[in-house]
């Protein structure tokens, strides 16, 4: 896929860890112009060694623009928003700095509320729902590296809609190799991702092993399921719009992970690391109140990890 050069978008990257880092990387070796927004060791080796990235079957390095003060950035077409969960409301306001009139945000984090909380920030207009789909972290400064087979997007319009800018986009990301699913209902898309992660991070982060024995022991087999359904079972009393046959579907996917698979959150909780718990098991123990829904499974959950979520 070719796009002519001067229709191609600018890009920011606010958050250029494992998520914004890689899909930045990607996009910047396609050609495309591309700053990253990053800090301490690893933003000194961007601009001085450039950005590696390593992955099954890839290993390139990119020159690119970094710096920790978006105010130094010209307005870009598009921001790919990819912070830790807690950085959620400083890192939108400090964003403000470098938009423009026209310039989009998504949002490629987990949980499901970021973007209540840029659409507060930033303005409804600005925001676009977004799905990141990967694993992959900083090794080392000015290194990330993916370790999961799989690397795709989902993006969409918060009202559905198919929009000029959300095509623009995709097709951006198309053509930088990346993996799109240009959803139709992007809410659905992201409590579909949030289900399934708050099930992966609760587990590996409790037991501090793989999926591959979590999913083989019936035990904690059954303790995954049961996290994810009462997850399915809030997104349901809220009007999210989920199949029926949506737990049975996201066991096969933990079924067909590689066996050393771990969530985000367990890899943090192994670093000593803060962890993103409240906006994982806690935000569902926090709706479930609101809705007045039990939430026995993820109460569980974040009794036991609380201690420990803000690091060591």
């Amino acid at each position: 896929m070719t796009i002519v050069t001067e229709s191609r978008p600018s890009f920011v990257i606010m958050g250029s860890g494992g998520v914004g880092g890689y899909f930045g990387a990607r996009l910047a070796q396609a050609g495309f112009d591309v700053s990253f927004i990053a800090r301490g060791a690893h933003l000194h080796a961007i601009r001085n060694t450039g950005l590696r990235i390593e992955g099954p079957e890839e290993c390139f390095t990119i020159s690119a623009h970094a710096t920790e003060n978006p105010a130094d950035l010209n307005p870009p077409d598009f921001v790919l928003f990819a912070v830790k969960l807690w950085d959620t409301e400083p890192a939108g306001a400090a964003l403000q700095a470098c938009l423009g009139q026209d310039s989009a945000v998504l949002s490629l984090q987990n949980g499901v509320e970021s973007e209540d909380v840029l659409c507060a920030l930033l303005g409804p207009q600005r925001i676009l729902g977004g799905v990141a789909e990967i694993s992959a972290a900083i090794a080392e400064p000015g290194l990330i590296r993916r370790v999961s087979p799989f690397a795709r997007v989902r993006l969409g319009e918060l009202d559905h809609q198919r929009s000029p800018r959300s095509i623009r986009l995709a097709l951006a990301l198309g053509a930088a190799g990346i993996e799109v699913d240009h959803a139709q209902d992007i809410v659905a898309a992201i409590w579909n991702k949030f289900l399934f992660l708050v099930g992966l991070s609760a587990l590996t982060a409790l037991t501090r092993q793989p999926i591959g024995r979590i999913r083989e022991d019936p035990d904690t087999r059954g303790l995954f399921e049961q996290i994810i359904r009462e997850v399915l079972t809030i997104a349901r009393a809220k009007g999210i719009s989920l199949p029926e046959d949506t737990i049975a579907e996201r066991m096969q996917f933990a079924d067909n992970l590689p066996a050393e698979f771990m969530a985000s959150m367990a890899l943090d909780l192994k670093r000593g690391s803060r962890l993103e718990l409240d906006w994982l098991s806690g935000a569902v123990v926090r709706l479930g109140k609101e809705l007045d829904l039990p939430t026995p499974a993820n109460r569980f959950v974040y009794t036991a990890l609380k201690l420990v979520k803000d690091g060591s």
